[in-house]
């Protein structure tokens, strides 16, 4: 299978700003891309290259004030299989990971890990560990949760989805008749 991956952003910077773009391909994929890929800067700007501690590629620049466009466009070659399905993976408790997979439990500005664990587990937490209770969290964001450029914004995080997602269900559930023909 081929997937076209294309993005065209565009910045009004106020001020001068230094910028890091994680927008590539991870480096695990580059053999399997049929058309190269490079951030297209306009204005054209002296951009950079590094690895970060997750083995992202990412480009660093300095954009000057005034309108900033990120674009690029390339092709990559996927399989068409479907992800592998194993029932019976188990879950591992967080005392017995490896100390590299460690970083991704950590907090973030997009993930507050310490105030979220409380829900997940209130959602999740009657499901037997393993294979399940992982599809059931991808079943409930798949159920709950949609991208829509008019509500993103850079600082929201995974509670705000949460809540979003819970605020609408409420609303859903407490006005039926609005949405019988949807």
């Amino acid at each position: 299978m081929l997937i076209r991956l294309a993005y065209d952003i565009q910045f009004d910077i106020p001020a001068t700003v230094a910028m890091v773009a994680l927008l590539n391909v991870h480096p695990s994929r580059v053999h399997d891309l049929l058309e190269p890929d490079e951030l297209q800067t306009d204005p054209k700007l002296e951009v950079t290259h590094y690895i970060d501690s997750f083995g992202n590629r990412c480009d660093r620049f300095v954009a000057p004030p005034g309108t900033l466009r990120l674009s690029n466009s390339t092709l990559i070659r996927a399989s068409d299989s479907p992800d592998e399905v194993n029932p019976s993976a188990r879950e591992l408790a967080v005392g017995d990971l490896p100390h590299e997979t460690l970083s991704y439990l950590l907090n973030s500005r997009y993930c507050e890990v310490d105030r979220f664990s409380n829900i997940a587990f209130e959602l999740f937490g009657h499901i037997q560990p393993g294979w399940g209770r992982v599809q059931a969290i991808c079943n409930w964001v798949h159920n709950k949760v949609a991208f829509n450029y008019q509500h993103a914004r850079p600082t929201k995080t995974a509670l705000d989805v949460y809540t979003n997602a819970w605020a609408c269900a409420a609303t859903f559930s407490t006005w039926p008749s609005l949405f019988a023909g949807a």
